[in-house]
């Protein structure tokens, strides 16, 4: 069995807000009224829905304006950067409605093992050891240009593609596969009417025509509809829309306006003109490809979800990948707005402008056993068992912590918990540099309250702490794990239900204790807040802040003998 590491995730508090949210019956229910009860309500980590509110504390920003802990999903995001991962080439905003999310340069991806391709000639240059003319110039390479890939050796030559010259290959590629440039079926703002000529046989030909077929259908049917579209006609828009308003009322016709008679029903595309093209049914030609090149000619799965357009089956159909662009995103706040992640705009640059994460704000929890852990490193059932909870403050002011668990944790086999100390202080975070000797001093105390007296042992007492540093406090926590045997408990007259006599499900043997942790300090007012006339004053630009959330500590796994 591999060996357990002890963790502690992090419930993020817009689980609360997405529950309450939820729309309730009006008839009341002895089940809706647990709803709104959300402060006695005990939290369970082996919920469905717990998996996705836990986090651990590196995965966590914090807004300093809030006070409220953040996670990736209740964070808005919005883009700084877009651009290429291969030519790091950055790319506008704008171009995206007409160029579409793929690298228009020379950027490909091997369809084979999704590898970089290079530009490379068919032919190879002469070499410099033969006979030449004093003084001439090497001999450039010439043409035909293939894409090659140099870590499974495909190239495009495979599938009868090559370039003329070895700029432009994006532009030169949609030309060979879809015989013109792609740019004139760009679909962002086309209304024009349906033209009857003919439209190339091509995915974006027939999406352009099929979309300016059914533009002009709707522009012809919204001036001639009747209903609320005719409430139009007597001019709303005008300045004397307010007394058309009242003879719309008094039963008066104004003006005389007629509404317009009801237009013809909205028919679908039956040309190749509008974009429409029969189904070809006929796989005969597949299968005898199939048969001729066997499983080796076909391809994978991922390989025809790497294409960019769908229909791929055999190899000699796969056609290179325009690279995909990504992102830089920064992240608000979702309640005000408050930035708390922001990358640089630069692409090269890997630095953040801001970057307000959890670990820096709140404080982080370590949990470790008391006694050095048995040869097999499982809890022994019905056996008491004593951990260190260590709490470390981050931020340079004092913070008080109250700790709450109930009494058995939840599920189908309930161990005992029991917090020695739920309520304690943390010590501000000192620069060491500045106050070196008081971390001197501090050590040696620690150093003599572990040692301890001679003669003497140090246990847990109720009420007090077990270790206290500089900026941190070590606490002891008491846990009797359940037994996992599945026996049918005795008949008893309140018992509601049939008890779950299934067998151990996965990871039921974890034990995993649920503890509320609420936080109290003074800190100073955020930026967003401090007036012009408190700006200057040290007494009134502090205030006091509270933060609580749920967490999961996961202690070890129970043996099963």
């Amino acid at each position: 069995m591999a060996s357990f590491a002890p963790y502690t995730y992090i419930q993020c508090p817009c689980v609360d807000l997405t529950s309450r949210s939820r729309p309730v019956d009006d008839a009341p229910s002895p089940g809706s009224q647990d709803l709104h009860d959300d402060d006695d309500r005990t939290f369970d980590p082996r919920a469905p829905r717990s998996n996705y509110s836990l986090y651990p504390i590196e995965y966590l920003l914090y807004c300093d304006v809030c006070s409220q802990i953040r996670c990736p999903r209740c964070v808005a995001e919005e883009l700084a950067t877009i651009y290429c991962p291969n030519c790091l080439f950055e790319v506008g905003s704008s171009s995206l409605k007409t160029e579409g999310n793929r690298c228009t340069r020379s950027c490909f991806q091997c369809p084979i093992c999704i590898g970089p391709l290079a530009v490379q000639s068919l032919e190879s240059a002469p070499e410099p050891s033969l006979l030449s003319a004093e003084g001439a110039s090497p001999v450039p390479p010439l043409g035909p240009w293939i894409l090659a890939c140099s870590y499974c050796n495909w190239n495009s030559s495979e599938i009868g593609v090559k370039f003329d010259k070895p700029q432009g290959i994006f532009s030169q590629l949609q030309k060979l596969r879809h015989g013109e440039d792609h740019s004139k079926h760009s679909t962002a703002g086309d209304v024009s009417p349906t033209k009857s000529g003919p439209v190339a046989d091509t995915t974006k030909a027939r999406f352009a025509a099929l979309k300016s077929f059914y533009n002009a259908q709707n522009n012809v049917n919204s001036t001639g509809s009747t209903g609320l579209a005719g409430i139009g006609d007597y001019g709303f828009n005008s300045p004397g829309a307010l007394s058309r308003i009242m003879n719309l009322y008094s039963g008066n016709n104004p003006g005389g306006l007629k509404p317009k008679a009801k237009s013809s029903v909205t028919r679908e595309a039956d040309s190749a003109g509008e974009g429409f093209r029969v189904a070809d049914l006929d796989e005969s030609a597949a299968i005898s490809k199939l048969r001729r090149d066997g499983w080796g000619g076909t391809i994978t799965s991922d390989q025809a979800k790497s294409q960019v357009e769908e229909g791929a089956r055999f190899a000699d159909e796969l056609w290179p990948i325009p690279y995909l662009l990504r992102t830089k995103r920064s992240k608000r706040c979702p309640v005000c707005r408050h930035i708390i992640s922001k990358p640089e705009s630069k692409v090269t640059n890997t630095r953040w402008r801001i970057r307000l994460v959890a670990n820096n704000n709140i404080p982080s929890i370590s949990i470790k056993p008391l006694n050095p852990p048995t040869t097999t490193g499982l809890l022994k059932p019905l056996q008491p068992v004593q951990y260190l909870l260590t709490f470390k403050n981050p931020i340079f002011d004092e913070i008080k912590v109250t700790l709450a668990t109930p009494a058995t944790t939840p599920g189908r086999f309930a161990s005992k918990v029991t917090v020695l100390c739920p309520q304690f202080t943390i010590d501000a975070n000192t620069d060491t540099d500045m106050y070196l000797d008081d971390v001197l001093k501090d050590g040696d105390k620690d150093g003599r309250r572990r040692r301890g007296d001679e003669g003497t042992t140090h246990q847990a007492e109720a009420g007090k702490i077990w270790e206290r540093g500089r900026n941190w406090v070590s606490i002891v926590v008491e846990v009797v794990p359940a037994s996992l045997r599945i026996e049918e408990p005795p008949a008893s007259p309140r018992q509601e239900g049939e008890p779950d006599l299934s067998p151990l499900k996965e990871d039921e043997d974890v034990l995993e204790i649920p503890m509320f942790v609420r936080l109290e300090w003074e800190g100073d007012v955020s930026q967003d807040q401090v007036g012009s006339t408190t700006a200057g004053k040290e007494k009134d630009s502090r205030e006091k802040k509270e933060l609580a959330y749920w967490c999961a500590i996961g202690i070890g796994r129970i043996s099963q003998e």
